[in-house]
């Protein structure tokens, strides 16, 4: 795990790519068929230093773009490839983004998610994530779900979840 070179960025689409063909199979073929961040996108989380990848075989196989929205640390992205997923790596990426909030002074880190699909909002809520009521939005995340309406991801639950993230290591070790 470490951040991302823009060497690793061709890479990532990919991992994407594969990630969402999990949701054709729960007949979300639009979460799949979703557009894909150029690598211009990429290279900006990339020289910010807000992007980390996991790498096996020093290829990525996993990363997570984070952005801060209304004072708070968000989760722009996580995705790993259904070939190396269920080994952790999706815990540890977030791991890094919880770093670096605390890092950057930020108490909290948050993300938008399926609320039903089993790897989206039922494991964000066993790692200590807790849905975010809509009144407790500011206008970075009111944002972010109006873009994700208008590209049709309203046609399934969908939710913003939160978690504080602390100055010690007990997040991870408390929700593995």
């Amino acid at each position: 795990m470490r951040i991302a070179a823009r060497e690793d960025l061709p890479a990532l689409p990919e991992v994407e790519r594969a990630a969402g063909e999990a949701f054709r199979e729960l007949g979300m073929a639009a979460v799949a068929d979703d557009d894909l961040p150029s690598l211009a996108e990429l290279a900006g989380y990339q020289r910010d230093g807000r992007a980390w990848v996991h790498l096996e075989d020093g290829r990525p196989v996993g990363y997570l773009l984070v952005a801060v929205v209304d004072g708070h640390a968000h989760v722009e992205q996580v995705s790993v490839h259904p070939d190396h997923a269920r080994r952790g790596i999706g815990r540890r990426l977030l791991e890094a983004a919880r770093r670096w909030a605390v890092e950057q002074g930020l108490t909290k880190l948050s993300l938008t998610t399926f609320a039903e699909v089993p790897w989206n909002g039922p494991y964000y809520a066993r790692l200590g994530f807790s849905v975010l009521p809509e009144d407790r939005w500011g206008p970075g995340l009111r944002a972010i779900r109006a873009a994700e309406a208008a590209r049709g991801l309203d046609s399934w639950p969908r939710v913003v979840m939160s978690t504080e993230v602390g100055d010690d290591h007990r997040w991870l070790i408390e929700h593995e």
